[in-house]
């Protein structure tokens, strides 16, 4: 790789730095699953170091869509060719530890391991990101009332899982 290709490709490493952490946590909560989370990170900003394309002009819009993208092509390969679902990594990170209480959190875990990957991420993108159910709408070209009709069904099930 001469000079100027590594120079023009600089954007790419300050992307991971500034938004790796972040998608890696939605790719977890969509595929509950931490070595795929951390595949899926790798690969998109793979394609993006050898795909020898312009950057994107919308940067958070761009890398969601690629996360969730693979993601969801990750599910679909699983599907194919079953694997274990197992993971020892948290859905949920602690953000209070001292007013966390570990049985709560536990049921919680549970209760967001029942649902499908699309009501893990609406929940995920709503409470644990702040998105408003437009800007969910757009990040997956899903419908305002898909969003909210997952969100909601998400809830309903939460709480019959967390009533046990």
């Amino acid at each position: 790789m001469n000079r100027d290709s590594e120079d023009s490709q600089d954007w790419i490493g300050e992307w991971y730095d500034r938004h790796g952490a972040v998608l890696y946590r939605y790719a977890l909560m969509i595929l509950a699953n931490d070595a795929a989370a951390a595949d899926a990170v790798q690969h998109v900003f793979l394609m993006l170091v050898s795909g020898g394309r312009p950057k994107p002009v919308q940067e958070h819009h761009y890398l969601r869509r690629a996360i969730r993208n693979e993601c969801f092509s990750t599910l679909r390969r699983r599907r194919r060719t079953p694997q274990s679902l197992d993971s020892d990594q948290s859905l949920l990170e602690s953000l209070q530890a001292d007013r966390d209480r570990p049985d709560d959190r536990i049921a919680l875990e549970r209760a967001l391991r029942t649902l499908p990957p699309e009501q893990r991420e609406t929940v995920h993108l709503k409470l644990f990101e702040g998105f408003t159910f437009e800007e969910m709408a757009d990040l997956t070209s899903e419908s305002l009332n898909t969003m909210k009709s997952r969100y909601r069904y998400a809830l309903e099930k939460l709480r019959t899982a967390l009533a046990k």
